[in-house]
């Protein structure tokens, strides 16, 4: 893993700066409106426009790649990403706001898509799962890590954007200063959501659950840590804590779905999820269990949309595992735009453990839906199944990196 890491560390460089400091600003957003006095809804809005505008940026920044090229293309989103982080320190407005986040999940989405078709590009089918490991040791390391520089300015000072801008910005260098050229952007067919639908529909509701989770937490996850009475430190640590946790438990949970039908892990993660909701909506005040069951958390709810990829691929021929997987990640992008604006909805009716009782449902009837798929279909045998492959959630370019996907050099 290590001497393919190092063919592409200024990637991983780059990724793990820009999140650094681009990984805090849904935590920094929602604390700044929460403190300012806006009400659940409106923050629930600025959390939506991020996952909408990544959903756009996803569909439309290979014709910005194509046209300048992937150095130019990347400068420019980083560019844009760094100037609209210090425009926030100058008004605190909802509107401006949600309209920052907006341009902020183009940008990101951009980002992700030079990348990681660069990373594809720049792999073998034999370095592809080293490969992509590394990306997302460099993606969620750099997202845990930016959860503490809540703790540079003063309450409610706008001084954090600050020191977020200079990491996004130092983010330009290790891709400006290569000296491999960037790589065309391959185009792949994509797959409907009815044919999805037809192919997979417990792997099309799970990740579109899983989107509406992931998504509720993000855009409110720090307003109910506050809530309950944590400081800054405590909450960057609960919101690390969630990462650390998505990344740890996905391999070994991965594993476990190779071995025993997949269908049967989803259900266990989906109850795992929604049982570990339920303890983080009665906990009620911060303390060492609260971390404890943060993290597990998280590794259920990360775990959830690889293991649903994998569902979905172990129907559809290899040809289309990229298509299928793409389709996969537009569902989990319309569920993340969703699950702030239904999340914050919960979180006024109900207070602080509104946000997880919602989580909590969600995950409940995910789990009612996969327990009925499984009376009507017949299990695939384990040795039938294709190797599970832990991923993140970023565009459907990242497919791409999938070792079991076809070799288009």
């Amino acid at each position: 893993m290590l001497s393919a890491a190092l063919s592409v560390r200024s990637l991983l460089l780059a990724v793990f700066t820009l999140m650094a400091g681009a990984g805090l600003m849904s935590t920094l957003v929602s604390l700044r409106l929460e403190r300012a006095g806006a009400p659940p809804l409106a923050i629930g809005l600025v959390g939506s426009a991020y996952f909408a505008g990544l959903t756009i940026g996803s569909l439309h920044a290979r014709r910005v790649i194509r046209r300048v090229g992937h150095i130019r293309a990347f400068s420019a989103f980083v560019a844009l990403l760094s100037s609209s982080t210090l425009t926030y320190a100058l008004q605190s407005h909802v509107g401006l706001w949600g309209t920052l986040r907006l341009i902020d999940g183009v940008c990101v989405a951009g980002v992700y898509v030079c990348i990681e078709s660069w990373l594809a590009d720049r792999s073998e089918p034999a370095t592809r799962g080293s490969i992509l490991a590394a990306y997302m040791i460099s993606l969620y390391g750099g997202q845990a890590v930016s959860q503490f520089l809540l703790s540079t300015g003063e309450r409610g000072a706008p001084t954090t954007f600050i020191p977020a801008s200079i990491l996004i910005s130092l983010s330009i260098l290790p891709i400006a200063l290569t000296r491999s050229r960037g790589p065309a952007v391959v185009e792949h067919s994509g797959m409907s959501p009815r044919r999805l639908f037809a192919v997979s529909p417990l792997g099309m509701v799970g990740a579109g659950a899983t989107g509406v989770i992931m998504g509720a937490f993000y855009a409110l996850g720090a307003v109910y840590a506050q809530r309950i009475g944590m400081n800054l430190v405590q909450t960057a640590s609960f919101m690390s804590a969630v990462i650390v946790g998505g990344v740890v438990l996905q391999w070994p949970l991965g594993w476990l779905s190779d071995r025993f039908d997949r269908r049967k892990v989803i259900t266990a993660v989906l109850a795992g999820a929604a049982a570990v909701a339920v303890a983080l909506a009665v906990a009620g005040r911060p303390g060492a269990l609260l971390f404890v069951l943060g993290g597990i958390f998280g590794g259920f709810a990360f775990a959830l949309y690889p293991l649903c990829v994998a569902h979905a691929n172990d129907h559809v021929a290899p040809e289309l595992r990229v298509g299928a997987s793409g389709a996969l990640v537009l569902v989990y992008s319309a569920g993340a735009a969703a699950g702030p604006l239904l999340g914050s909805a919960c979180l006024a009716a109900l207070g602080a453990p509104g946000l997880f009782a919602f989580v909590a449902a969600t995950a409940g009837l995910a789990l009612m839906f996969a327990l009925w798929r499984m009376t009507q279909r017949p299990s695939l045998p384990e040795d039938h199944q294709q190797p599970y492959q832990a991923l993140a959630r970023t565009t459907p370019m990242l497919a791409n990196l999938d070792p079991l996907a076809p070799d288009n050099s």
